[in-house]
């Protein structure tokens, strides 16, 4: 896609009028990146609110015991670093590419400039904010008090949700996740994960297809994901 296909898609830019969404697409830079590559490091001061062009980014955590976290994952026309724009604080994470990944860059001084000149637009963004600080809120209450059964449901159902595609009676997520990755969403080890997810495996619930995960059935997993038993 190319960056109005991408704007087009933007939660934050897709009711601007075209106009503006070309006006906007002509400020940002480019930049590739490979599988595992950082973006920005926790840290770091905030310079560009960055967009997926291309493949998928996490924003990853990491603990003073060297253990990673990762908070989200984001696709194509997904907006992430805003946060530290906004409060001119340090980013709190570090972004890494998950695949071969392009991402869209706009400068601090040109975001600014920009939103000045289009506050309908800087209203879109802050009520996305909004919802992003209820949805990190919400996992982080899941860290904290679910099980581990329920909180790998969690994250497949919003892995779903956000880059599933229907495949027969079932979703399959377009992602290649590594077990080490899920362990990372979900705050566990590798092996724990491993256990889980041969357990959704033998009760027919998920299916390791080339690498990615086909959810054969989201109603049971869905049940998990709200700590109930299933038969």
């Amino acid at each position: 896609m190319d960056r109005l296909q991408i704007l087009k898609k933007s939660i934050f830019f897709s009711s601007a009028s075209e106009a503006t969404q070309k006006e906007i697409s002509r400020l940002f830079a480019e930049e590739k990146y490979q599988r595992d590559d950082y973006i920005f490091f926790e840290g770091d001061t905030p310079e560009w609110l960055h967009i997926v062009k291309e493949g998928k980014v996490k924003l990853v955590k990491h603990s003073d015991t060297g253990k990673d976290v990762i908070l989200q994952i984001f696709a194509p026309g997904d907006i992430f670093g805003e946060f530290a724009l906004f409060e001119r604080k340090p980013y709190p994470a570090s972004a890494q590419a998950l695949e071969p990944s392009t991402v869209m860059k706009l400068s601090r001084k040109d975001f600014f400039l920009f939103f000045g000149r289009h506050p309908f637009v800087a209203t879109e963004m802050i009520m996305e904010l909004g919802r992003q600080l209820q949805e990190a809120h919400a996992t982080i209450k899941s860290l904290a008090v679910d099980r581990v059964e329920q909180r790998i449901a969690n994250i497949l159902l919003k892995l779903a949700g956000k880059l599933g595609t229907p495949e027969g009676a079932g979703i399959m997520l377009n992602l290649a996740l590594t077990r080490q990755d899920l362990a990372d969403m979900a705050g566990t080890t590798v092996e724990t994960t491993i256990r889980v997810m041969s357990r959704f495996t033998k009760t027919k619930i998920i299916k390791p297809v080339s690498g990615k995960i086909l959810i054969l059935n989201p109603p049971a997993l869905r049940r998990i994901s709200e700590g109930k038993e299933i038969s």
